[in-house]
């Protein structure tokens, strides 16, 4: 992830500067997870001290606590950001995807069939670049973000396709999960990138 740039960017809410930060535990927690920097968005959940040191707990089991493959755990990630036009988190999560084994082939088929996805989420059966149990796994993803309701076919393929009860929780749970980061990212102005 790319280190916090110390000025102001245009945000809904600011961010934090250094002399704001606080607690100090809650910050350093963050900065151990982030392996030493924070990012734009701790500074600003670092206005609520509770919520950080919560986030921080939650998003440090999704991103490293999980059984789910990373790279099914980075396209959710990828797939949550383009839906809900968070560029700055698919910023972050684009190169884990690459480092994953995912490809930019397939970002950028991600990316072109945004609006087809968001109009009809069973749209992923016409993304050639991924794989069938990868397509399941990813219209599952699509499905919970947009519609929120997931249906029983798509269920049935994305357990199929994972094989578990406990991987397509994780997969829910890691699309939940970043569902929230992207509202808060849109939310408090920080979704586009420069």
């Amino acid at each position: 992830m790319r280190p916090m740039n110390t000025a102001h960017t245009h945000t809904g809410l600011p961010q934090l500067q250094d002399h704001e930060l606080g607690p100090p535990e809650v910050v350093a927690a963050i900065r151990q997870r982030r392996g030493g920097g924070l990012l734009e968005l701790d500074r600003i959940l670092l206005h609520s001290p509770p919520v950080a040191a919560g986030w921080n707990h939650l998003f440090g089991n999704l991103r490293t606590q999980l059984e789910l493959p990373p790279r099914l755990r980075e396209l959710a990630m990828c797939a949550v950001a383009v839906l809900n036009g968070a560029d700055y988190e698919l910023l972050q999560h684009a190169p884990l995807y690459l480092g994953a084994g995912g490809t930019q082939a397939q970002l950028d088929a991600l990316v072109a069939a945004k609006a087809l996805l968001r109009a009809n989420t069973q749209a992923c059966a016409q993304l050639g670049e991924f794989d069938e149990p990868t397509r399941a796994a990813l219209a599952f993803v699509v499905e919970s973000t947009v519609s929120v309701q997931v249906s029983a076919g798509t269920y049935a393929a994305a357990r199929a396709a994972l094989g578990s009860d406990r991987l397509l929780f994780e997969l829910l749970a890691v699309t939940a999960g970043y569902n929230m980061v992207s509202r808060v990212l849109v939310g408090a102005g920080l979704h586009q990138v420069g």
